[in-house]
């Protein structure tokens, strides 16, 4: 009978997969190259067929070695989830959770929350990936990532969400600029302005692509910028004005003297943001808990949101 594949040997071929190098994939999986390279042939030797083709140049999986690593990591994202399975009876928010958040959200949000929580959750800990959102929803699904913090509604009918809080868009303009004459910026000042916003991909560019569209705003397509920083310091320098979000607003521009903020008259514009994790994660529950906690912290430290159930 022939010998079934271990466990580690299922990482040693995801790590493969992943890296495309054989002492990357070793330095990730924390053994010797040749440990790794002896395990993986192995594998082979048990499945009788080839997964990896070797050359001095490159490391490329073969089609039945891609899809045995695509079904690998399914088998040790769910052996995870097993592990975690024995942990709930205990201390559901224990141990760390690795985290995916929008690039447009992480350094803005993280740290109105994460003081409390750490004060009310000691033995918590959260490790932080931040990334463009396809990206997040790909480790979501692969099982590399267990949650995320990201713009509502997510695709998908395999996630469970948990919405947070409405965060409104504010207008951003360089501190010289004519509309910054009016203490509220409706959307016919908008018409005829230029618009800066994030490369296509980001989910806020699309909101500000139909908000232009809708006001006869004119969308740069000049400057597409891929963070918000890069945003702020084009609109100091005249390129356009922005819409941007409550909680970058308050970090970044409140205190800046080049640029300045004003709200919008409604409808104002916002974008929901929640928590995004599989319907089949073991820590379900314990994600349902920590998205109330995380309401309670919001509703203290952050006037600029409205916190939502």
């Amino acid at each position: 009978m022939r010998l079934m594949p271990t466990l580690q040997q299922l990482r040693y071929l995801v790590a493969v997969a992943d890296t495309l190098h054989f002492r990357r994939a070793a330095e990730r999986t924390h053994v010797t190259q040749p440990t790794l390279s002896g395990q993986l042939k192995q594998l082979e030797t048990k499945l009788g067929t080839q997964l990896v083709e070797r050359s001095r140049s490159r490391v490329v999986l073969t089609p039945t070695g891609a899809g045995v690593a695509a079904r690998a990591r399914a088998i040790l994202r769910d052996v995870a989830d097993i592990e975690e399975i024995a942990k709930q009876g205990r201390h559901p928010l224990d141990g760390t959770i690795r985290v995916g958040v929008v690039q447009s959200l992480g350094s803005y949000l993280l740290p109105l929350v994460i003081p409390d929580l750490h004060a009310s959750q000691p033995d918590l800990k959260l490790y932080v990936r931040e990334g463009p959102a396809n990206d997040l929803l790909t480790r979501i699904d692969e099982g590399s990532l267990d949650l995320l913090f990201f713009p509502l509604p997510a695709p998908g009918s395999e996630l469970e969400t948990a919405r947070l809080f409405r965060e409104p868009l504010l207008a951003v303009t360089a501190t010289d600029h004519p509309l910054t004459d009016k203490p509220r910026i409706s959307r016919d000042d908008l018409k005829g302005e230029t618009i800066l916003t994030l490369e296509p991909g980001h989910r806020l560019h699309a909101q500000v692509r139909q908000i232009c569209t809708d006001t006869g705003a004119q969308l740069s397509l000049d400057y597409e910028a891929t963070s918000l920083d890069t945003i702020r310091q084009m609109v100091a320098m005249g390129l356009g004005i922005s819409l941007l979000p409550a909680l970058y607003v308050r970090s970044e521009v409140t205190q800046n003297t080049l640029v300045t903020s004003r709200p919008l008259t409604g409808p104002v514009p916002f974008r929901s943001i929640g928590m995004v994790w599989r319907k089949t994660a073991a820590r379900g529950e314990a994600f349902v808990e920590l998205a109330r906690i995380l309401r309670r912290i919001l509703r203290a430290n952050a006037p600029d949101v409205t916190v939502i159930e």
